[in-house]
This record gives structure tokens, C-alpha cells and sequence, in this order.
């Protein structure tokens, strides 16, 4: 065989393989520890819609002036958050504090498209 030929193939496929490959990113959601359940519903959208391009997402909670002696507020809202789209991610990180804010890392699960498709036939079916 001639090499210039196999090299040929050999570039050809590699090409093929790099177009069909997704490069994860990860994507950042900011909360505050107060907020409400409009904007909340909101940003959890977001971090959804983050989650069906196949990207991880960062969920953090940033603190201001006093609101730093209330930590527990932020961890109750990554809990929320958590158990809200439980059938949709796996934890990469848990809930950390890291100066004035907490954070946690999230990815999809690997059917998430087959998880969404169902829940979206379910609703029809209500």
C-alpha cells in the first residue's frame, strides 16, 4: 500500500472523528441567598437548557455584606436545586464554600435527551 495513500485515509478519518466530537463546557448559574421563586425558576431553566447541550454546570450562591452570616440559606438553596433536577444531573462537586460564595458543579446524566423526551410525554399525557 502506498503510504501516502494510508496517510491520506488516516487524516480523513481523524477529521471525521474531530466534527463529531461535543467539547463540554462548563457554564455558571449565579444565585443570591434571597432569591425569589420567580427568579429562581428562571435561572433553573437556564441551568436545564445548559444541561441539554450536554455542558456542566457550575451553581453558585454569592454573598454580600451580612448576608455572609447566613450560609445556611445558601445551602438550602443548592439542596433545592439539587432535589429539583434530580432525574436530570449527577453531582461532579458538592456544595463548597469558597470565600463569599458556594458552589457545586453539576453534569447531565448520559440519557438526559431519553429523561427529558419522557417527561415531556408525560406532561402531554396529563
Amino acid at each position: 500500500m502506498d503510504f501516502g495513500q494510508y496517510y491520506y485515509h488516516k487524516e480523513r478519518k481523524m477529521r471525521e472523528a474531530r466534527k463529531n466530537q461535543h467539547i463540554v463546557q462548563t457554564k455558571e448559574v449565579k444565585f443570591g441567598p434571597n432569591t425569589e421563586e420567580h427568579d429562581y425558576n428562571f435561572k433553573k431553566e437556564h441551568a436545564i437548557k445548559f444541561l441539554k447541550q450536554h455542558n456542566k454546570v457550575e451553581l453558585t450562591v454569592r454573598f454580600k455584606g451580612r448576608q455572609l452570616a447566613h450560609k445556611d440559606l445558601g445551602y438550602k438553596l443548592l439542596d433545592k436545586l439539587q432535589e429539583d433536577l434530580k432525574d436530570l444531573i449527577e453531582i461532579e462537586r458538592k456544595p463548597k464554600a469558597e470565600g463569599r460564595q458556594i458552589s457545586m458543579v453539576i453534569a447531565p446524566k448520559k440519557d438526559i435527551d431519553q429523561i427529558i423526551k419522557k417527561k415531556k410525554e408525560e406532561d402531554e399525557d396529563k
